[in-house]
């Protein structure tokens, strides 16, 4: 009788651990669907708004506005992780998301552009979620698995990344036939792929761990983003991130101003997108296996490579370019994956959702800053220039983490 009732108790038990096993699984589908929109905001965006003006100049307000909105989304997300809300912040961001798409959308039937910069800051709160979920993925396994938990959802990212560029063509012959213009067919997806999200992750809410349960005060999370352990997490992000857009922003525009067809140029940028998202299994593994830090020296010594190869070959010569974003692409994998297991392994429980929220954040602001710079930087020292020196700078803001992490274990 009583190894009956034994039983009985095991059973919701074990049926919790093996929902929170699946947990990692769903989130990945779930940010699979979701990314199909990521064209959105850093493809479409430009072209709709330089389509409706008529001039090239208006092509970065768009992807700027995203940026900032993705920024203030990611506090906004983890605010609710924070209070015990996870599913339901991921869901409200990639609502919000599809909010802003159907605004773009709406905006592009009224030939408005102040709507659709409007709407552009909505929907990059979608993509701060979508980039949050590999923390929530992560919360809900043990510590010696929650790089691949990262690297899992990362992974599922590739998906979206590589095919929503794709879904441009197709999408834009769906916005044509019921009379908007072509690039308005890529918010048309958006719609649907962070509607679903939010849906999915709505669906999911009780599923998750949940925060801390209480809104932190700003001095201590101030002391949090300080601390010798937590600081270099949170630059880590920033520093990868602010070297991939800064490289991102230039070479594309040098390809197609060399003559190659945009065939090529997009070959070459899902040559890149892949190397950012598709390693993430691997270097998740590592991460578990081996010092976070480990992983993002790696990034730095890669980062640096990506560099030297788009200094020493010419912004013409594709073959050259193509490894040379690749590196840049896998600079940025290790040092994302990296950066988010350090943070996950040195940030205070009670304030852990609120420094992913903060440095996803910092991401979005590296990338802010990033773009005008680099284009500044191609204008003054040349592609060559741009990609030494922001890559030189790169890897030594990485060394530096690397030091700051092995400091701090030292002093506790």
């Amino acid at each position: 009788m009583a190894s009956e009732v034994r039983g009985m108790r095991r059973g919701p038990d074990e049926f919790r651990s093996r929902w929170r096993l699946r947990v990692p699984s769903l989130v990945a589908v779930t940010t699979a669907v979701g990314s199909l929109g990521l064209a959105a905001g850093g493809t479409a965006g430009p072209l709709l708004a330089v389509s409706m003006v008529g001039s090239s100049g208006v092509a970065g307000v768009p992807v700027a506005l995203n940026l900032a909105g993705s920024a203030v989304g990611a506090l906004l997300v983890s605010h609710q992780a924070a209070r015990g809300r996870r599913g339901q912040g991921l869901a409200l961001g990639f609502a919000i998301g599809a909010v802003g798409a159907v605004v773009v959308v709406a905006a592009a039937a009224a030939d408005s552009l102040v709507l659709v910069l409007a709407g552009s800051a909505l929907l990059g709160t979608a993509n701060s979620a979508l980039f949050l979920s590999r923390y929530a993925a992560a919360a809900v396994v043990s510590e010696d698995r929650r790089g691949r938990a990262l690297g899992q959802v990362l992974f599922a990212t590739t998906v979206g990344a590589v095919l929503s560029p794709v879904l441009l063509g197709p999408s834009g012959e769906v916005a044509d036939r019921i009379g908007l213009v072509r690039p308005s067919g890529a918010y048309l997806v958006a719609v649907l792929a962070f509607g679903g999200a939010a849906l999915s992750f709505r669906l999911m809410a009780g599923r998750f761990s949940p925060g801390g349960g209480e809104p932190a005060a700003a001095h201590g999370l101030a002391r949090a983003v300080r601390n010798p352990r937590t600081l270099p997490a949170v630059l880590t992000l920033a520093v990868t991130n602010f070297a991939m857009v800064a490289v991102m922003t230039v070479a594309p525009v040098r390809l197609d101003m060399h003559g190659n067809g945009l065939d090529v140029v997009g070959a070459v940028v899902a040559l890149h997108v892949v190397c950012m998202f598709g390693p993430s299994l691997v270097t998740g593994y590592l991460a578990d296996r081996h010092h976070p830090a480990a992983l993002v020296a790696a990034g730095a010594v890669l980062l640096l490579g990506g560099g030297v190869v788009g200094a020493v070959g010419s912004d013409h010569h594709v073959p050259l370019m193509a490894v040379h974003l690749s590196l840049i692409g896998l600079g940025w994998n290790c040092g994302v994956v990296g950066g988010s297991a350090l943070l996950g392994a040195t940030a205070p429980g009670h304030l852990r959702t609120h420094l992913e929220g903060i440095g996803e954040a910092a991401m979005g602001v590296a990338a802010i800053a990033a773009a005008p710079l680099a284009g500044l930087a191609s204008v003054l020292t040349g592609y060559a220039g741009l990609s030494i020196w922001f890559s030189i700078c790169a890897a030594a803001g990485l060394v530096y983490c690397c030091w700051r992490v092995r400091v701090g274990s030292h002093r506790t």
